[in-house]
């Protein structure tokens, strides 16, 4: 009896549990890819658009009107998100009597760092799993491999004379699943840490932000609170 030696025969006719291993790593690998391009377009989103709002933000441009425009939007993210919490924070202490300068600032910095981290959740969303399936698929193949063999080599005892051509279709649906592992962890691998090094960039540049802008809202809190007392 000939046996089909094609990629698609060998799956076939290879044991139910190395079939179960290959379709668990054809998922793995399918939903890796999914998150691989839904990532790279939030990544690619959120780097255009802190490019587009620093413009805007370090053009000279009143910050009232700023945070209007901004507020209208039906999606802020990103350094927009940080920037309204920031500003509205700013805007209702500085309405109240009896407020520090010290204390609006520092509470329009704590708004700043609850809404980054929350921008950095989002970026970081996937990420978890793509490291997981890099780590992990290589090893799930190998076990569809060992199996594979194991049934193989086991099988040589049931034939009287053992040849390379009894053996060797058991050995080669055997290390599909190796390759299916590696085919599913090398992409997931490249952009997690990509990805990774993208989000860090993100992070430092959303970080030097709030500093900066949490310094701009303490000048102009100072500048109107002496000019306050001035007037008093």
């Amino acid at each position: 009896m000939q046996t089909d030696t094609s990629i698609l025969g060998l799956i076939s006719e290879a044991s139910l549990v190395v079939q179960l291993v290959m379709l668990m790593l054809l998922a793995a690998s399918l939903i890796s890819w999914t998150m691989i391009v839904s990532k790279w377009k939030i990544i690619r989103d959120a780097r255009s658009n802190a490019d587009k709002f620093e413009d805007r933000f370090w053009s000279g441009t009143d910050l009232a009107a700023l945070y209007e425009k901004v507020r209208l939007k039906q999606y802020p993210s990103g350094m927009e998100s940080i920037f309204l919490a920031g500003f509205k924070e700013y805007v209702r202490l500085h309405r109240q009597q009896r407020v520090s300068p010290d204390a609006i600032t520092d509470t329009a910095l704590r708004s700043m760092k609850v809404a980054m981290t929350r921008e950095v959740e989002t970026l970081e969303h996937y990420l978890s799993f793509l490291a997981t399936v890099g780590s992990t698929a290589p090893y799930i193949g190998l076990f569809g491999t060992v199996w594979g063999i194991m049934n193989s080599f086991r099988a040589l005892g049931d034939v009287l004379q053992a040849t390379l051509s009894a053996v060797a279709p058991g050995i080669a649906e055997a290390l599909i699943a190796t390759a299916m592992g590696l085919f599913a962890a090398i992409p997931a691998v490249i952009a997690y840490n990509r990805y990774s090094t993208d989000v860090e960039r993100l992070v430092v540049r959303y970080d030097n932000f709030v500093e900066e802008f949490t310094a701009l809202l303490q000048r102009q809190a100072l500048t109107k609170d002496i000019d306050t007392q001035a007037r008093g």
